[in-house]
């Protein structure tokens, strides 16, 4: 909306960011009555969970940047009569290997029995399976007792650690490194590689790091839903900002995009938020402020000193196919190898010699991915036409590239670390994955890449941080606050990703900053 239109002088609430978080917080204070304004710098809400079309002239829309769902509590999605879906992927993951000089891999998921008969197949007996079921079985136990405290005041670390009521669990997640775990409990190299995997997901971290960032990691990726399992939302991810941003909208909150906040000055009790548009600055007056936005821009904005930002260490990169490839191990059909999460050099050994190289300032000789097929779950990200002639997307996401890494040249690093990805994934492949993408309508193929500092100006990510910052532990400790949304000014809370127990798609820093507010006024 332009500059002025529908604007009042002053709101209950003005919100910083028009991401999810954002949206989340505004319709749940827009329900509960309050006058709330949100201010998008961009031409359109949903920040980093936004389907585009990205390629000219094909009708593909994807989820160009973050692309699954976990950690979203469905009390969120009730709460807001979000008209909004996910599916569950009938297999977990896919991880190919070349072993005694034939292909082979691990397919876990399509019931217990394939998934027993895919461990023995790849370790010859019944140990692995056995020790993978006990060690995700005490996992889903954690899961059950943390996810639901997400959305409730922060609990104290001995408050969360009598709620798991688990001392092994609890030692083996919060207290030493998971490489200990899993060292501990697995001795096939690829199924310790995959069970470290949820650990790096855009950190940066040895598996014994003794800062425990990556059990941090670990965690989340672990205990969403209460189950752990990462679904594919119906629609791309730009499905469950649209519906957000609808809610907000029907609730009487104003979205106003395109308009920059550039500073904020309060008093504790009463705040003023100037803004810049492309027909000039504005300002407007507020009982309370929620930024969704980083730590860093938080500061930015309000004139303390900004953090050191965390360093993000991801490759995302976005493809249409013609067709699926075919694989090298023939016992698998690429509908289910690619259906779930499809592990490429990422054997324990690998990942490990992987961070070794990049913490040295060198691109990983055998760079680390993952990848997946939404169109498989959910067919109707694709126009009618494409889904007919079959074809498929694949996301890749991956591990253990550092900012730093492409400080000297972006576009020439992106390049080569694309080229040495794909190639990872070739050496898995029946055919080059070069002939099954599709091409735009000026001939180019169906691939882009988004390296950290991509991300950092894209989306104002710090360094690239897909988390805003280095996650933390969901209790509390000095300095959080009752919510873990709390700043040092009384009235400016932080409702993105960078608040306690912020980070991937969850919405659960906007319903807490929320909470925060409608607490204080007494609803």
């Amino acid at each position: 909306m332009p500059a002025h239109e529908g604007h009042h002088r002053s709101y209950d609430a003005v919100i910083v960011g028009g991401g999810h978080n954002g949206l989340v917080a505004a319709a749940y204070l827009a329900r509960a009555g309050r006058s709330v304004l949100v201010l998008e710098r961009l031409g359109n809400t949903g920040g980093a969970a936004v389907s585009t079309r990205p390629f000219a002239g094909v009708d593909a829309r994807l989820s160009r940047y973050s692309y699954l769902v976990s950690l979203l509590p469905k009390k969120i999605v009730r709460d807001l009569g979000l008209d909004f879906r996910v599916r569950t992927r009938n297999v977990s993951s896919y991880t190919p290997v070349e072993r005694d000089g034939r292909p082979t891999g691990l397919l876990v998921g399509g019931g217990e029995r394939r998934t027993r008969e895919a461990f023995a197949r790849l370790t010859g007996g019944e140990r692995e399976y056995q020790s993978w079921q006990r060690f995700y079985d005490m996992t889903g136990h954690v899961a059950q007792r943390i996810f639901p405290t997400l959305t409730e005041p922060l609990p104290t670390r001995d408050e969360l650690r009598l709620r798991v009521g688990d001392e092994e669990a609890w030692r083996v997640l919060f207290e030493e490194p998971i490489g200990a775990a899993v060292e501990d409990r697995f001795a096939d190299d690829l199924v310790r590689g995959v069970v470290l995997t949820d650990a790096l997901i855009g950190t940066f971290a040895d598996a014994h790091d003794p800062s425990l960032k990556q059990n941090r990691c670990f965690l989340y990726h672990v205990i969403g839903g209460g189950t752990g399992a990462w679904d594919v939302p119906v629609g791309g991810m730009g499905a469950l900002t649209d519906a957000l941003a609808t809610a907000a909208r029907d609730a009487g909150a104003v979205l106003a995009t395109g308009h920059e906040a550039v500073r904020i000055e309060t008093d504790g009790s009463a705040a003023e938020i100037t803004y810049r548009t492309a027909d000039g600055e504005g300002a407007v007056g507020a009982r309370h402020v929620l930024v969704n936005a980083s730590p860093q821009q938080l500061a930015v904005l309000t004139g303390d000193q900004p953090p050191t930002p965390a360093e993000g260490a991801q490759l995302k990169v976005n493809m249409l196919l013609k067709r699926l490839p075919r694989l090298r191990d023939s016992e698998v059909d690429p509908r289910e190898a690619f259906a779930g999460t499809f592990h490429v050099a990422e054997g324990y050994q690998e990942l490990a010699t992987a961070h070794a190289q990049a913490a040295a300032g060198r691109l990983p000789t055998a760079p680390p991915s993952e990848i997946y097929c939404h169109s498989l779950t959910d067919p109707t990200i694709l126009g009618p036409d494409l889904v007919e002639q079959g074809y498929q997307t694949l996301t890749l996401f991956g591990l253990h590239t550092p900012a730093r890494l492409f400080d000297r040249d972006n576009d020439a690093v992106r390049d080569e670390l694309l080229k040495s990805t794909l190639a990872q994934l070739d050496a898995h492949l029946a055919e080059p994955l070069a002939d099954c993408l599709a091409t735009d309508a000026d001939g180019r193929p169906c691939i882009e890449a988004k390296t950290p500092l991509d991300l950092e100006r894209d989306l104002r990510l710090p360094g690239g941080n897909i988390f805003h910052r280095e996650l933390s532990w969901p209790y509390a400790q000095e300095g959080t606050g009752r919510w873990g949304v709390e700043t040092r000014h009384a009235n400016v809370l932080l409702c993105g990703a960078g608040a306690v127990r912020g980070g991937g798609v969850s919405g659960v820093p906007g319903h807490n900053a929320a909470m925060a507010v409608l607490e204080e006024l007494g609803d």
